[in-house]
């Protein structure tokens, strides 16, 4: 592209990158990292769907925020800690009614951003730059153990129910589920919440980590970087896919309308919610552990997704050869968590009841770097002149 007559010659020369930044390394972490080509993720030192299968919800968040995997006492303390700070503050609990009627056309996520405001004011934290680790650890620790108090209240409130206190005897999925319910859970879907939960709480530099991180680099308060994170987090290319993806299966319906239906999509050009991946050229890690979970519990709308997806694999082979296109973490994400009893508009906040504890991880380690992140932007209007000129 011709560089525009009005650029200042004396700057230095700008690096052209990728639309997206795709594939443009912007910082160091010690987080994790997604190898698309490989179809692999980790969190820190450990595989991301092992720990999902070997470890409870509690392990992990101790992993990502403090470094390393717990023993059995100091994964008791962690546990018992976090869940001490799951209650809501007396001002917060009254005005989520208010958030909840306000936002209830907008569902839980948009109440979420309100309601984290208010939580983050109500517990006085300060800005990330004012503070040490220590307070910054605890702010997210309180943001985090609070978020699925908050979102299960405002769901229940939006649809005319007292919110369910939180228990302290409850892991952080069984409680979840039992505040959204009113009905503690049974262990076996209460084990498949978590272990979805666990494989999304961080997937390498997405738009909402990257998002937080960007916030967090102003030395803005652990609240204002969450609030940020999930504004990215609710547009439907990010994570609003997993009801979608139902919506999918309830489109097609039966086995003998899928070739015809996911045919007529692809040579429009519509895109088929719940496959492919920016980063993944394989099948996402996520969708098999995913797959197997659902597989667990069996029944038809299982056998009719697997079938779904065999087809639209095959179809999308033979339609766009050379191309990789699999399933991602959304598809059985959705039927998971609908075999769980979540209805569809929690499944995206679900999923940031999960990143909540990536997003904190990524702002504890970019609020030690003193640096703003601020790139820049190609003029590509009009010249603009030296002047300008005088009204007629």
């Amino acid at each position: 592209m011709p560089v525009n007559s009005s650029v200042n010659r004396s700057e230095p020369a700008r690096v052209e990158v990728p639309r997206g930044l795709a594939g443009v390394v912007v910082t160091d972490t010690e987080i994790g990292d997604v190898r698309g080509l490989e179809g692999f993720y980790h969190y820190r030192q450990y595989s991301a769907v092992e720990l999902a299968r070997t470890r409870g919800f509690e392990d992990v968040w101790h992993l990502l925020v403090h470094g390393e995997l717990p023993d059995a006492r100091t994964a008791a303390a962690f546990a018992a800690r976090t869940a001490a700070l799951r209650r809501l503050p007396d001002e917060v609990s009254a005005a989520l009614p208010a958030v909840a009627a306000a936002t209830a056309g907008s569902g839980p996520l948009a109440g979420l951003r309100t309601a984290l405001s208010l939580l983050g004011a109500a517990h006085g934290f300060r800005p990330v730059y004012d503070t040490d680790d220590d307070r910054r650890r605890e702010d997210t620790l309180l943001a985090g153990a609070a978020v699925p108090t908050l979102l299960t209240a405002l769901h229940r409130l939006g649809r005319g129910q007292r919110p369910v206190e939180p228990r302290e005897d409850l892991p952080y999925a069984a409680n979840y589920l039992y505040m959204l319910t009113g009905t503690e859970p049974d262990p076996e879907r209460a084990r498949a919440v978590e272990q979805y939960l666990i494989s999304t709480i961080d997937h390498g530099f997405n738009a909402s980590t990257f998002t937080a991180r960007v916030v967090a680099s102003t030395g803005a308060d652990v609240a204002a970087c969450l609030v940020a994170a999930i504004g990215a987090l609710s547009g439907p290319l990010h994570g609003g896919a997993p009801s979608r993806a139902l919506d999918t299966l309830d489109a097609i319906g039966t086995p003998d309308r899928i070739d015809a239906w996911i045919r007529d999509r692809v040579l429009a050009g519509e895109r088929i919610m719940g496959f492919g991946h920016a980063v993944y050229r394989t099948e996402d890690p996520r969708s098999r552990m995913l797959r197997e979970i659902a597989e667990r519990f069996g029944g038809p709308r299982v056998e009719f997704a697997t079938q779904v997806e065999r087809r639209v694999e095959a179809i999308l082979a033979e339609l766009k050869p050379g191309r990789e296109l699999h399933t991602n973490v959304e598809f059985y994400a959705g039927v998971v968590m609908e075999l769980c009893g979540l209805p569809r508009e929690m499944f995206t906040p679900t999923f940031a009841a999960a990143r909540v504890v990536g997003w904190s991880a990524n702002i504890l380690e970019q609020a030690r770097d003193p640096k703003i992140i601020r790139p820049v932007a190609r003029y590509t209007g009009p010249a603009a002149p030296v002047r300008v000129p005088r009204a007629a």
